[in-house]
């Protein structure tokens, strides 16, 4: 191959181009950015960053040394807006075609909107740097109510954030409990817990209608009748690949770019890494998108000697891996909980929300989560037991 080029200016992105040139790969490399920023790491945006602790300089991935060294081509403000294998071309948005040899999808996915909140100031999603700049500027204005729709992780990553702001926060999320599906429902309702711990009002159960406010919102309108009032409303209701792009293209598309182990798609030289790559996951055997930093570093090894080899390459069969921060308490989760697994907490109690538990299923341990347990937590998650004896394909 003479030249690849990467869609996405993310850390699945950035992370394949370095795995090409560890490879060996001395060819031309394009990044195409649909953001103007050179990659950044996500997971402070919902923290450390939106609280105002990092400025935008200190998420930065990578540096222009190392950037020289890896010979890349930036094109950042740019969307790309069609994929011809046949004409071995990505189309951008203003009509410029890119030639290449090789493509690798690495778009991610985009926050999953509500109705009548598009043209609604004061109504936000999370997902990139500008957004998250535009929320930390509304946080630390006075002292606004708050309401955070979804009570998923990064939903509850913001609300500890606006909590710790001396902010009054409000969590709406239609699900009994947060992150059942996750983590199972007796270790679900402990993590739920803990912004009843700290005075944040938790609604479960109920869904959301609608806004109030006309030109800015005012209160966010609840299915049971109620309205609470806001002055900044976060939607953190989960994401949808962004593939729209790749319609035509001969590439499968199902919840994300559907691959094999290898990352490989069903159109040859072309690979998918990261959030939008839906593959069968060599540790848990589920055919899923695995929205994990991990996941995104280590699938572009495997993307990476995919690509160059013409054959797709054995991907790791470490743990799925995942953290979040909350209201001081570290949680990480490894492994994963599938329907049946029972868990044991090992170590710590509930009720200081200070443990390890190790899920165990059909005898084996299958997943293990630690909530400011670090240090047995490294150690339990390299015992974990695959789903399946042998590779996915």
């Amino acid at each position: 191959m003479r030249s690849i080029t990467v869609v996405g200016a993310s850390l699945a992105g950035l992370s394949t181009v370095r795995a090409l040139r560890t490879e060996g790969y001395d060819g031309e490399i394009v990044v195409v950015g649909e953001e103007r920023h050179t990659p950044y790491d996500r997971p402070p945006l919902s923290k450390e960053f939106l609280k105002g602790d990092l400025d935008a300089d200190a998420l930065a991935l990578g540096d222009a040394a190392e950037y020289e060294e890896l010979r890349v081509r930036w094109l950042l403000g740019e969307r790309a807006v069609r994929l011809d294998p046949a004409d071995r071309s990505v189309t951008l948005a203003g009509g410029r075609q890119l030639r290449t040899d090789g493509v690798v999808i690495a778009t991610g996915a985009t926050p999953r909107r509500l109705p009548g909140m598009e043209g609604l100031a004061g109504v936000h999603t999370l997902r990139t740097l500008d957004d998250a700049l535009s929320l930390r500027t509304e946080l630390l204005n006075g002292l606004p109510r708050v309401v955070v729709i979804g009570a998923g992780f990064i939903g509850a990553e913001v609300a500890s954030t606006a909590h710790r702001l001396g902010l009054h926060v409000t969590v709406v999320e239609a699900l009994d409990v947060p992150l059942e599906r996750q983590l199972g429902r007796e270790m679900g309702l402990v993590c739920a817990s803990l912004h009843s711990d700290h005075g944040v009002g938790l609604l479960c159960g109920t869904g959301v209608a609608g806004f109030t406010g006309s030109g800015r919102v005012t209160g966010v309108r609840l299915t049971d009748g109620r309205v609470l009032p806001a002055d900044i409303v976060v939607v953190g209701v989960g994401v949808r690949p962004a593939t729209d792009w790749l319609a035509g293209s001969g590439v499968q598309v199902d919840d994300g770019v559907v691959c094999d182990a290898g990352c490989a798609t069903a159109v040859p030289a072309v690979v998918a890494v990261g959030d939008v790559a839906r593959c069968p996951h060599p540790f848990t055997g589920r055919h899923a998108r695995v929205e994990h930093w991990s996941n995104a570093t280590e699938q572009a090894t495997t993307a990476a000697r995919t690509l160059l080899s013409g054959a797709s390459a054995p991907a790791p069969r470490t743990a799925p891996y995942f953290w979040s921060d909350q209201y001081q308490v570290r949680i990480q989760l490894a492994g994963h909980v599938a329907p049946g697994a029972v868990p044991e907490v090992v170590e710590g109690d509930l009720d200081s929300r200070s443990f390890t538990a190790v899920y165990h299923r059909e005898g084996s341990a299958v997943a293990v989560l630690s909530l400011n347990r670090p240090k047995l937590f490294n150690r339990l998650r390299r015992t974990l037991v695959p789903a399946t004896a042998a590779p996915v394909a």
